[in-house]
């Protein structure tokens, strides 16, 4: 059964047509000495007649490597991710790789699809960016056949994947810390998702620098989601309350620029009323009015470790586990300030 003219061929049709499961064809395209020579001359032939990516399966049958790199994001949109693209092409390409990129928008069918693309063996390694390992919901042959992988900017929790990024924690408290040295004493941290773990380790960062200097009384969490209408709802919600903060520690610069958005929209200004940091240094916090003072994190830098580490252990499968936490730097610039009197 050949693949109907209106839709390209996907690996589920390699399989029917060649009498054989999908695992069977990623074995055959990603491992070909692991599969009997009867069955892999089934799915060439078959590959040759659905037309399924033809010329780059048979080279990866015949070389067994594709040399391309996959990068799976939540986002392209994402103002962090062309500099830690910048860090990964600048490497990929001068070890002779390619990137493909697969922007998954946060939703599963997208997943799926670059799910299926992997099990065809046509890429050697993976980045992920996405903060999770894309097997849910997958026959174990098929996540048993995921190609190499290393995170990026996001860690994954239980899952024995090397990481790159900046260290959350401990930047999150200079940012914190530097609140204090202004003199504020009551600080909310402006959350990103709910249960997103870069957010819960940016929180751990805050308390740690709180708790250095006041009681748990003092902790001021106030959830957001990572976006500038995020930091807008968060600071509509908080004047609700008779209470109010002096200083706003925000989950990122997108949330940050929210927070400075709605005060000002309320008559107040930054930093002269409240203050604002964020995290994140995207290159519009330079640009709103007042400048943001932020962490900057080292976009480029996370990318290129990620895929030197990703690249030093291919062609193998199996690559040691690292953790790489980068240092980030903290920008002053002029949303923040000492309390006003009556704070």
């Amino acid at each position: 059964m050949e693949k109907s003219p209106d839709r390209p061929a996907t690996i589920e049709d390699v399989a029917k047509l060649a009498g054989v499961s999908i695992a069977t064809v990623s074995r055959a395209i990603r491992t070909p000495e692991k599969v009997a020579e009867t069955t892999r001359k089934k799915v060439t032939a078959a590959i040759a007649r659905t037309g399924y990516t033809a010329n780059a399966m048979a080279q990866n049958l015949r070389m067994q490597r594709s040399q391309m790199v996959m990068v799976l994001a939540n986002s392209i949109s994402d103002p962090n991710f062309p500099g830690i693209l910048t860090g990964l092409e600048k490497v990929a390409n001068a070890r002779g790789y390619g990137l493909l990129i697969g922007n998954t928008e946060g939703e599963i069918r997208h997943e799926e699809k670059y799910l299926r693309f992997l099990a065809t063996g046509m890429v050697d390694g993976l980045v992920l960016l996405t903060g999770h390992v894309p097997v849910a919901g997958w026959p174990k042959a098929l996540s048993d056949n995921l190609p190499p992988m290393v995170a990026a900017a996001t860690p994954i929790s239980h899952a024995n994947v090397s990481y790159v990024g900046v260290d959350d924690v401990s930047a999150a408290k200079i940012a914190a810390e530097y609140l204090i040295s202004l003199g504020h004493r009551r600080i909310a941290y402006i959350s990103g998702p709910q249960g997103g773990a870069v957010s819960e380790l940016r929180h751990q960062g805050y308390c740690a620098a709180l708790a250095s200097a006041f009681d748990e009384s003092a902790f001021w969490k106030v959830q957001g989601n990572g976006t500038g209408e995020g930091g807008r709802a968060a600071i509509e919600r908080l004047f609700i309350r008779d209470n109010l903060p002096s200083a706003f520690f925000c989950y990122n610069d997108d949330t940050a620029i929210g927070v400075i958005g709605a005060l000002k929209s309320r008559g107040f200004r930054v930093p002269e009323d409240f203050s604002v940091i964020g995290f994140d240094d995207i290159p519009f916090s330079n640009n709103v009015t007042p400048a943001l003072t932020t962490i900057r994190q080292p976009r480029r830098q996370i990318g290129e470790i990620a895929m030197t580490h990703l690249l030093d252990h291919l062609p193998g499968r199996d690559i040691p586990f690292e953790t790489s936490l980068l240092h980030g730097d903290l920008i002053v610039r002029n949303s923040c300030s000492t309390p006003a009197p009556n704070a």
